[in-house]
């Protein structure tokens, strides 16, 4: 089974960007050199995570990068994007950990002789526990320490890295970890999910002209995951019900990007969960970007409820991948087009796209065949916002390589290579050959 788009596709031209991507703590292991974070924390409190796992080894990158680098090179791909751990570069006084400095400069070293661009990173919820310990993104201080955290890292990089992304995914790290407890540090407090999310976009735009500053030359930008909420009817009731959803959920991390405030809905919040906001923050929020990162997997439905601004409809006879997602590469294209439409973006990269599929191993092969569908649909659902007038400039597939998939542990595979954790083997599977090929068949 191939990967095919129109020959007249934009995407099947050279100067489109094809990527792989994958996170630090769900790769990296070698925890023993680096600080302890969160998310150690998290998978040593019992019932977190699902199969009752950690990160302590994870993918073994951090020995075995010279291969991993050979495989994303086998791949034909034209860029990486990793990200750093915070606590692996900068010892705990916020000086430079010269050894966890150097296992990045090597891999990005190596990274520019092979003629890989390196998208980084700089935030993909491995916060250092000592400063959870301070309160986390509860805490405003934190917002600085980042800013801190990407000068020291861009100075030390210099010229190696094509791209920065300040956070993956806000909303992650704010309602999941802090509004829901699901993720780490499993706060769960409306109140506490709203000031988390306003501190990680406050520490975004005072990174940004840091980055700006010390990598006049790369791209800068940030990373939005986005699930579009539909309507379980076109009834007023459950579309107004959508509405609210999404700004609660999608517009909440964009607007104040671009329009330098957070969706109207905050006034209709109690005031305890009103994030507090001090003058000048939105204006610091709203700094100019080179890129933003979009990552899609999947739409919700939502209908009108009695108690609640909105409820999540679980909707039967749909296909799903192995995570529980719907398949819906329509909403791809819708989330693209309607952001479109709707704010003055930069350059978009689409900075996350995959599934996890419940792999078989057949004769040392992985047939994943689904896996291959699923992108099939979701590269197709892009060309046709291109063709809508969306600004997309790249795509990079999530994941390189099954890896630790955070509250879910190692069950769930996202990998376009197989990992056997038990002996750190890596092996290609179907949907990674076919990803190969249709980038080598760029004109």
């Amino acid at each position: 089974m191939k990967l095919s788009l129109p020959h007249s596709s934009p995407m099947r031209r050279k100067a489109f960007t094809y990527g792989v991507a994958t996170a630090s703590f769900q790769i990296e292991g070698g925890a023993e050199h680096r600080l302890p974070c969160i998310w150690d924390t998290f998978c040593a409190t019992p019932g977190k995570i699902r199969d009752g796992s950690d990160g302590q080894v994870a993918c073994d990158h951090f020995n075995r990068w010279r291969e991993d680098l050979d495989l994303i090179q086998s791949l034909g791909v034209d860029a990486y994007r990793f990200s750093i751990a915070w606590g692996r570069i900068l010892h705990q006084d916020g000086s430079v950990n010269e050894a966890g400095a150097q296992f990045y400069l090597d891999l990005l070293d190596e990274m520019n002789r092979r003629n890989i661009k390196a998208y980084v990173t700089l935030y993909h919820w491995d916060l250092p526990q000592h400063l959870a310990d301070q309160g986390g993104w509860l805490n405003r201080e934190t917002a600085y320490q980042f800013r801190d955290y990407a000068d020291k890292v861009t100075r030390l990089f210099g010229d190696r890295v094509h791209a920065y992304a300040t956070f993956n995914e806000p909303f992650c790290s704010a309602y999941l970890g802090y509004e829901v407890g699901i993720h780490a540090p499993g706060e769960a407090s409306a109140a506490k999910g709203r000031q988390a999310a306003h501190h990680i976009l406050l520490a975004h735009g005072l990174a940004m002209p840091v980055l700006q500053r010390n990598a006049p030359n790369a791209l800068n930008g940030i990373v939005l995951n986005f699930t579009p909420c539909y309507p379980l009817t076109d009834s007023d009731a459950d579309k107004a019900a959508a509405d609210y959803a999404d700004d609660y959920i999608n517009q909440w991390y964009i607007k104040p990007l671009f329009d330098g405030e957070y969706p109207e809905i905050i006034q209709s919040l109690p005031e305890a969960v009103q994030p507090q906001i001090q003058p000048g923050d939105m204006e610091i929020i709203a700094q100019p970007l080179d890129f933003l990162g979009v990552n899609f997997y999947t739409r919700e439905m939502y209908r009108a409820a009695d108690s609640a601004p909105y409820e999540s409809v679980i909707v039967e006879g749909v296909e799903r991948t192995d995570i529980g997602w719907e398949i819906y590469p329509q909403a791809f294209t819708d989330l693209l087009v309607s952001l479109n439409e709707r704010y003055r973006l930069p350059p978009i990269y689409i900075t996350e796209n995959g599934a996890a599929m419940a792999d078989q191993v057949v004769d040392g092969e992985v047939p994943d065949e689904d896996r291959i569908r699923y992108y099939q649909g979701h590269l197709a659902a892009v060309d046709s916002a291109i063709s809508q007038g969306v600004d997309v400039r790249g795509y990079f597939a999530w994941s390189l390589m099954d890896n630790f998939e955070w509250a879910e542990g190692y069950l769930k595979r996202f990998g376009l290579v197989r990992v056997d954790y038990d002996t750190q083997q890596r092996t290609i599977k179907a949907s990674g050959y076919a990803y190969r090929d249709f980038i080598g068949e760029r004109d």
